[in-house]
């Protein structure tokens, strides 16, 4: 039997880290050839990495979270026979020393884990452990006069604090001074007196640490990095929708059964596609060191897609090439892959402006993030039905909904900013220009 060393490949060209997600295997494990052994991300692509030899699992080494470099070792497994030469020299890789300090850094992590040292309450804490022990219930719902000082009681009294709710650490359950300082420290309720019994609910005093690892860390630097860099101007405007929505709904009863139904979405993309010939600065990337701006004459939409793995931007790449429907067809299908976590590494970029749409849930007004390194996104907010006057001054119901658009103001200003969102404005109150020429 022989020791296969298997580092983490070659995840993606001009990828040198990936981020470990989760392992699929353990020690101990007997593994097969082409077995799904552990997931890594990169980019916002969720990557499986599967094993190369047969055989059992000897050690790992990373944690989910952990950011690993290529060509580090990850996994030790016991193989039957000899390993051939090409795995045994790569399991000597080059950078193996700088990876192995972060493998290092990590394992110390697994031996403080036994930090509940400090839980077990060495000799020093027995007495106060046991002494909260004995206020087991704060309540007193059997009507029992809590045990505490006439002090304590005035200080209550003048709290608006109810003491039966407050655990007493002091002989037989007293209440003393120091356990109404915790008390009231840890959020202990206010009782209103006008209540009465069963007014007052016991506070909430736990907490949960959640380590931030794969696609919600990307979204985290993502967002840090976009909201540091980019100085956002963000402007509002209403749109009156009750034409188009009337054409939507025609367009929906008429269209054929392999036709995906109509929503807002592909008239917005639509919309932007006829709109940004004019605008070329907010279908772009502003690069890093601010010294070069790219601008495409292809429409890459960016549709983002809330997942429950967080959020994901799927591409419609070309968006100028098709006609509403191929673009309904699009929005559905990258949308449901990403969900699904299906979607590729090139349906997750290469977007140069980016719609972002909360108008499902609600709100009548966002300040939506710019997807770095692009220069531009459109928000979608809630559609409502609203009196509006007429041309002929007579109020009449109309179905409006607000586009939230923020642009990077290092480029785009406030004034073609304005002009954009009108433009588009223009083509989504006049449905019918949207399919001219």
């Amino acid at each position: 039997m022989s020791e296969y060393k298997y580092k983490l490949p070659d995840v993606g060209e001009g990828v040198v880290e990936a981020e470990i997600v989760e392992w699929h295997i353990k020690a101990g494990d007997k593994v097969t050839e082409d077995q799904h052994i552990l997931d890594v991300m990169t980019d916002k692509a969720t990557v499986e990495i599967p094993c190369a030899v047969n055989g059992v699992v000897k050690s790992i080494v990373g944690e989910p979270g952990e950011v690993i470099a290529v060509g580090t070792e990850i996994l030790v497994i016991d193989v039957d026979g000899e390993v051939p030469d090409d795995v045994e020299n790569t399991a000597e890789p080059e950078t193996k020393d700088a990876p192995k300090e972060e493998s290092k850094a990590e394992a110390p992590k697994e031996e403080p884990k036994p930090e509940p040292k400090p839980e077990p309450k060495p000799e020093p804490k027995p007495a106060p452990a046991a002494a909260p022990a004995k206020t087991a219930a704060p309540a007193r719902s059997n009507g029992e006069r809590p045990l505490a000082s006439p002090a304590v009681r005035q200080r209550a009294l003048e709290a608006d604090i109810d003491l039966a709710h407050v655990p007493g650490t002091g002989p037989a359950g007293r209440i003393t001074h120091n356990d109404l300082d915790d008390f009231i420290a840890a959020g202990g309720r206010l009782v209103s007196k006008a209540g009465g019994a069963g007014a007052s609910k016991a506070p909430r005093t736990g907490k949960q640490d959640i380590k931030v690892i794969g696609l919600r860390r990307k979204i985290a630097e993502n967002m840090a990095h976009a909201k540091r860099t980019i100085p956002h101007i963000t402007y509002v405007d209403e749109i009156d929708l009750t034409a188009l929505e009337d054409l939507r709904a025609h367009m929906n009863a008429k269209k054929s059964d392999d036709q995906t139904k109509l929503t807002i979405i592909p008239f917005l993309v639509l919309a932007l596609v006829k709109s940004l010939p004019k605008f070329p600065q907010a279908n772009a990337h502003f690069d890093t060191d601010g010294s070069l701006l790219t601008q495409h004459d292809g429409v890459h939409c960016g549709i983002a897609a809330a997942t429950p793995n967080g959020l994901m931007v799927p591409v419609i790449k070309h968006a100028e090439s098709l006609d509403i429907w191929e673009v309904a067809a699009e929005v559905k299908r990258l949308g449901d892959a990403a969900k699904a976590g299906k979607a590729t590494k090139d349906e997750l970029t290469g977007s140069t402006i980016t719609i972002t749409s909360l108008g499902a849930i609600g709100g009548i007004v966002t300040t939506p993030v710019i997807n770095h390194p692009e220069t531009a996104i459109i928000g979608v907010n809630k559609m409502q039905t609203l009196p509006r006057y007429d041309e002929a001054g007579r109020v009449v119901p109309k179905k409006i909904m607000n586009l939230s658009s923020s642009f990077d103001h290092r480029i785009v200003d406030g004034y073609e900013a304005a002009l954009l969102v009108q433009e588009m404005k223009g083509y989504l109150e006049n449905p019918a220009t949207l399919f001219m020429d």
